[in-house]
C-alpha cells in the first residue's frame, strides 16, 4: 500500500500545480483577481433573491419549508461546481495534445486538475454564500456546514471518476464535448435541484432514487435546512453510482491513453 500511495503523490503534486495554473489563468487580467469567485454567487444570489422572491413569489409547500433561496442555493452551487468540472475535464487530454507529445507526464493529472480547479472556485462561493445565509437568518443550521463535507467529497469523486471516463473516450469520439452541455442541463432538470421531490407526482417520487443526485441534493437539505432526509435506498444508489463512476472511469483512463497520441 505504502509504494502505491507514493507512487501516486508525485500525480497529486501536478495536479495541484495545474490546477493552481487553471486558477490563475482563470483570474489574470480581472481587477478584482481572485476574488471574483466570491462576489459572482453573491451577486448571484442577489438576483435569485429578486427573481423567486419578488417576482415570482415562490415558495415550498408546507408551513416549516424555507425560503426559496436557500432552497435552491444548497444545491445549485454543489451541481454547478460538478457540471463545470465534468465540462472542463472532458477535453482536458485534446486542450493538452501539444503537452502530451513533448513532455513525459502522468495524464490523468491534465484530468484531475480543472476538477479541483472548479471545485475549488465554486466551493469558496458556495461557502460564502452559505455563511451570508446564516448571518441573515435563512435558516442554514452551523453545524451543517461541517456536516455537508462528506457530500461534497462524494460529488467531487463522482465528477471525477465521470471526468476519467469522457476525457478518455473524448479522444477517439470528438462528438462528447459539444453534446455534454444539453446532457448535463437536462440532468440538472431531471434532479430535484429547482424543485423537491415531493412537487412531483407520486408516482414518479420513487424513480428519483436511481439518480445519484437525488441523495446527495436531499442530503445537503437536510443538514443544512433541516428538511426531510433522503431515504436509504436514494443514498445507496448514490454511493453505488461514485464507485462505478471512479472504478470504470480509472479502468477506462488506464486502457485507453496508449493510444492518445496516436488520435491527438
Amino acid at each position: 500500500m505504502m509504494p502505491a500511495l507514493a507512487a501516486r503523490l508525485p500525480t497529486l503534486g501536478l495536479a495541484l500545480q495545474l490546477a493552481r495554473r487553471e486558477l490563475r489563468n482563470r483570474y489574470l487580467g480581472s481587477f478584482s483577481g481572485g476574488a471574483w469567485a466570491l462576489l459572482q454567487p453573491l451577486v448571484q444570489l442577489a438576483v435569485y433573491a429578486f427573481v423567486f422572491g419578488y417576482v415570482f413569489r415562490a415558495r415550498l409547500p408546507g408551513a416549516d419549508a424555507p425560503g426559496y433561496v436557500p432552497f435552491l442555493v444548497v444545491a445549485l452551487w454543489p451541481w454547478t461546481a460538478f457540471a463545470e468540472a465534468l465540462s472542463r475535464a472532458t477535453t482536458a487530454i485534446p486542450d493538452n495534445a501539444s503537452l502530451i507529445g513533448k513532455v513525459a507526464l502522468p495524464r490523468v493529472a491534465l484530468v484531475i486538475a480543472p476538477v479541483l480547479a472548479s471545485f475549488t472556485i465554486h466551493g469558496a462561493g458556495f461557502i460564502g454564500l452559505l455563511l451570508v445565509l446564516l448571518l441573515a437568518g435563512a435558516g442554514i443550521s452551523p453545524a451543517g456546514l461541517l456536516l455537508m463535507l462528506p457530500a461534497l467529497l462524494l460529488l467531487f469523486l463522482f465528477a471525477l471518476g465521470l471526468a476519467l471516463l469522457l476525457s478518455a473516450l473524448q479522444v477517439f469520439v470528438r462528438d462528447i464535448a459539444p453534446a455534454l452541455p444539453q446532457l448535463l442541463m437536462l440532468w440538472m432538470f431531471l434532479s430535484p435541484v429547482f424543485y423537491a421531490r415531493s412537487a412531483m407526482p407520486e408516482f414518479v417520487q420513487p424513480w428519483f432514487d436511481l439518480n445519484p443526485m437525488t441523495g446527495v441534493v436531499e442530503y445537503l437539505r437536510q443538514v443544512l435546512l433541516g428538511m426531510p432526509p433522503p431515504g436509504l435506498r436514494a443514498l445507496a444508489c448514490s454511493l453505488l453510482a461514485v464507485a462505478l463512476a471512479l472504478w470504470l472511469g480509472g479502468f477506462a483512463f488506464r486502457r485507453l491513453q496508449r493510444h492518445f497520441e496516436d488520435f491527438l
